[in-house]
């Protein structure tokens, strides 16, 4: 059985490994705020458990049998913001830290009810994919709002930055996801957006956040 800290790892190296490709142990001790020699080290223990494949000089890459367990973190940390925003009424800006705190929970019956209470979701609050039982994990194809041109009408479909703070940012313009928007004007300076949806018929938004918000195109 894993410890929290080595699920942690884990769950860290899976996602960097989907957003970069190939992760050095400098890139995950930056993302964990540990220093190095603490990251080699868990690496080494991950290695002998074969969670984790940990050579000199070279990227880090989790087993077959690491990419499972990692999954499956992520599948309770995902089906328990869905269950806390679904079924307990939460904002999707509340649900992250005590997600993080049950996603270390040994009790697949639990979850698998979450899952069935749910109606068996394939996203979480965010707009990210729920991985399945086994831990494996289906990626959805998004545009970020930012590569989209004048005149298309796209769906907020994910957010790829989920602080408290940008959620609340984004409740507070009322953007949520399924939101249509039609890109009026896109600033050639800096590439900050107009958008029309729902009420709203100028809302701007700069390039940063429009970088951050994932869509759907083609409706």
């Amino acid at each position: 059985m894993n410890s929290f800290t080595e699920e942690n790892y884990l769950k860290a190296l899976f996602n960097l490994s989907n957003e970069k490709g190939e992760v050095s142990v400098n890139e995950l001790s930056r993302q964990l705020q540990l220093k190095m020699p603490t990251v080699n080290s868990m690496m080494k223990k991950l290695a002998e458990k074969k969670l984790v494949i940990y050579e000199s000089y070279k990227p880090l890459r989790l087993t077959e049998k690491g990419k499972k367990e990692a999954g499956i973190i992520i599948r309770k940390h995902r089906l328990t913001e869905m269950y806390l925003v679904e079924k307990m009424g939460f904002g999707w800006e509340q649900v992250h830290d005590i997600a993080e705190q049950i996603e270390h929970i040994k009790a697949p019956e639990l979850f698998a009810r979450m899952d069935t209470l749910l109606g068996h979701p394939t996203v979480d609050p965010h707009g990210s994919p729920i991985p399945d039982k086994n831990g494996k994990i289906r990626w959805l194809h998004y545009t970020k709002l930012s590569d989209c041109a004048e005149g298309e009408t796209v769906k907020l479909a994910a957010v790829t930055h989920s602080s408290d703070e940008f959620l609340k940012f984004l409740n507070g313009r009322s953007l949520n996801l399924g939101v249509k928007l039609r890109i009026k004007k896109i600033e050639s300076f800096d590439g900050t957006m107009e958008v029309s949806y729902g009420k709203r018929n100028a809302e701007t938004l700069s390039k940063i956040v429009c970088e951050k918000l994932l869509v759907e195109k083609n409706l």
